[in-house]
């Protein structure tokens, strides 16, 4: 009936059947990507350049800076808010302390003025208040404004955004 013979011969047409896919697989790798590079790995030569008359990074592109002010004063606070909702996993906007300090009426508020937050030496070391400039430096940059802040928060690219999240901060005078 079932003996170790017939397990035997289950065991090494399982095996044998595994071999013939994998053997398969390498020779369609062979095959189709040639170079032995796999998905990305490696550089691909090209075979011909077209010559379109413009030079390739010999010339700085001319780089268009906004102006904080004017971004800030068009901001809207609606689209701020949906900014917030990264924020809101350390601070909050009721007075409460979290993971953060808590961020209602931080709009001219003095820097590391929070009671009973227990600010980092970096943030401690900062002179003056939250004013919108400042705050669009530290939301821009965290750890390149405040060096060696506990903010983990790698900061918000676009200028947009850090002034709408900031007119969104200013409707909470707290």
């Amino acid at each position: 009936m079932f003996d170790t013979m017939t397990l035997t011969k289950a065991v090494g047409a399982v095996c044998g059947t595994f071999l013939i896919f994998l053997l398969a697989n390498w020779a369609g790798e062979a095959i189709y990507h040639g170079g032995g590079a796999h998905h990305g790995e490696g550089e691909h030569a090209q075979a011909y350049v077209i010559d379109t008359g413009e030079s390739d990074s010999d010339e700085a592109e001319e780089v268009v800076q906004v102006a904080f002010a004017d971004v800030f004063a068009a901001a809207d606070a609606g689209k701020g808010e949906r900014v917030f909702n990264k924020c809101k996993a350390c601070h909050k906007l009721d007075g409460t302390n979290g993971t953060g300090p808590h961020l209602d009426g931080v709009v001219d508020r003095e820097i590391a003025s929070v009671d009973g937050f227990a600010f980092s030496d970096a943030i401690i070391g900062l002179d003056g208040q939250w004013t919108p400039e400042a705050l669009e430096g530290f939301l821009e940059n965290p750890k390149g404004y405040a060096p060696g802040t506990k903010m983990s928060f790698a900061g918000l690219s676009s200028v947009e955004d850090r002034a709408n999240l900031i007119a969104y901060l200013q409707g909470f005078g707290g």
